[in-house]
């Protein structure tokens, strides 16, 4: 049985990269993790100009840069 009769694609790629994730030194790990890292910002334009840009997801700060 293959994974197309259980799983869609985004839910296997998903299972794979977290098992690939696992199985990495946990100092290749963290930097992995941080590939996964998501922002979004969120900007509305009204002739031409656009307004503040806000975040809607905000970047993580780390806390020992």
């Amino acid at each position: 049985m293959s994974w197309r009769g259980t799983l869609t694609f985004n839910k296997y790629i998903s299972i794979a990269a977290r098992a690939t994730r696992s199985a990495l030194k946990e100092e290749q790990r963290a930097i992995a993790d941080k590939r996964g890292t998501v922002t979004l910002k969120w900007q509305t334009w009204k002739e031409g100009k656009g307004t503040v840009a806000e975040w809607v997801v905000p970047p993580v700060e780390e806390a020992h840069k």
